[in-house]
Parts: structure tokens; C-alpha cells; sequence
């Protein structure tokens, strides 16, 4: 305990910075389990001796305590440890890519999503943002005549289009749900590389159609694009999924 003191007490240190540390201190005690819940913290009189610092900053460090949920001060009894706060669980991350149900559920999420998105991109881009969803279009067939990897330009492509409804929740729902919604593996599984860019061609015509509706500020035909591609990759998903269960 006396380099804890030595390191409270140093006169140069502000108030702040001593409730910052004892902060620390206690944080750091609590979630060692040294202090459990249920427990009751020294009391006031014994942690400003422990750690030589005044009465005020041991409240302050208690008060941001009560604000994290570690502690509960309780008149008259004293400050006690609260159980540990349950994780927030954030969404999208149990997400499985390699089973073909889970990403059917992200399919038919980013279908109510992306179909607006789409409408909304041919209404509201910018001259520059067209030209982004154009260069991101580019980009993804030049890998598909490659034999080049496809996926990161395929949400590249789908990120512009988000970005360019000028509304940054589209963008913000599709880089939460990840890269990983777009699994090529699980639907293109076959070895035969004329099949891979028959299957790869197919897209690109798809998102073609999505991006000349944007481009002509069509949002009919933009939505009506979108919707055809995202519906036709939940058809293919589902049918890969029947295949699975085939082969159990």
C-alpha cells in the first residue's frame, strides 16, 4: 500500500487527477474481485489514510463509481460493490458466414434496407459521389475478369451506393454488419472456374442495372434494380442452404 500512497500523493498532481487515480485504483480492485460484490468499501476515514488524500476526492471517486454501476452508497451503512454489469450484447456480432442461415437472415435485413438506399442514392448523390459508385463498379469487374477476389470490392460498391443517400445511417447499418454478409464461399463453392465467373458475371450485371438507375437518377428503377439483385441473392443463399441440408 505505501507505493499506492506515494503514487496518490504527489503534491504536483491536481484534484483531478488524484480522483482520476484513485478511480483507477478501486476500478482496478473491484474487477480483480480483491473488493466482491456485497462487499463494503473502506470507509472514508480509512481511504483517505490508505491513500492520503482528502475526504472530497474520495467522494468524488465513489461518485464516479455510482456512475459506472460498480458501487452503491447506502446511508448510514457505507459504500458496497455491486455485481458486476452484464455485457451489452452488440448487434451483428454472432453472426456465422459460414452458415448460410445466418446470413439469410442478414439478407432479408438488408433487403428493407439497402432497396430504400438504392432509391434514395439516385435521388440525393452528388456529381462525386456518382462518380464513386461508378469507380467502385469499375473496380469490381476488373477483379472478376482477373480471377481476383471479389468480396471487399463488393461492399466497397455497396458502401458508396449507402453513402451516397446522404443519410449517414445506410452507411453506418452496412459497416456494422461487416464484409462478412457478402460470403462468397458459401455460395460459390464450386471449383470449376468457368462456373465461379458465370456466377461472378451474373452480379456484376445486377449491380450494372442498380448503378444505371442511380447514375439516370431514376429511383424507380433504382429500387426496383436493388430489390431484383438482393432478392435473387436470398433465392441463391436459400438454395445453397437446401443443398447443405442435403448433404447432412
Amino acid at each position: 500500500m505505501a507505493s499506492e500512497k506515494q503514487q496518490i500523493s504527489q503534491p504536483s498532481k491536481g484534484k483531478a487527477t488524484l480522483v482520476t487515480q484513485l478511480v483507477e485504483k478501486l476500478r482496478a480492485a473491484i474487477l480483480s474481485g480483491e473488493f466482491r460484490p456485497g462487499d463494503r468499501l473502506p470507509s472514508e476515514a480509512q481511504m483517505t489514510q490508505d491513500y492520503e488524500v482528502s475526504r472530497t476526492v474520495i467522494r468524488e471517486a465513489v461518485a464516479a463509481l455510482k456512475s459506472d454501476g460498480l458501487v452503491e452508497p447506502r446511508q448510514g451503512a457505507g459504500v458496497f460493490v455491486l455485481a458486476l454489469p452484464t455485457p451489452v450484447s452488440l448487434p451483428f456480432q454472432n453472426v456465422d458466414s459460414a452458415r448460410v442461415s445466418s446470413v439469410i437472415e442478414l439478407l432479408e435485413l438488408r433487403i428493407a434496407v439497402e432497396i430504400e438506399a438504392a432509391a434514395l442514392a439516385a435521388q440525393r448523390r452528388s456529381p462525386q459521389q456518382e462518380e464513386t459508385i461508378l469507380s467502385r463498379h469499375r473496380d469490381l469487374f476488373m477483379l472478376i475478369e482477373a480471377g481476383q477476389p471479389t468480396v471487399e470490392a463488393d461492399f466497397a460498391l455497396h458502401l458508396a451506393i449507402a453513402e451516397a443517400t446522404n443519410n449517414p445511417r445506410f452507411p453506418e447499418f452496412l459497416s456494422m454488419i461487416g464484409r462478412s454478409v457478402i460470403p462468397r464461399a458459401v455460395l460459390n463453392d464450386s471449383s470449376d472456374p468457368a462456373l465461379q465467373h458465370s456466377y461472378l458475371s451474373q452480379i456484376h450485371q445486377e449491380h450494372a442495372a442498380i448503378v444505371e438507375a442511380i447514375s439516370n437518377g431514376d429511383d424507380v428503377a433504382a429500387r426496383a434494380a436493388m430489390k431484383l439483385h438482393l432478392r435473387g441473392s436470398l433465392s441463391r443463399y436459400r438454395s445453397a442452404h437446401q443443398r447443405s441440408l442435403m448433404k447432412i
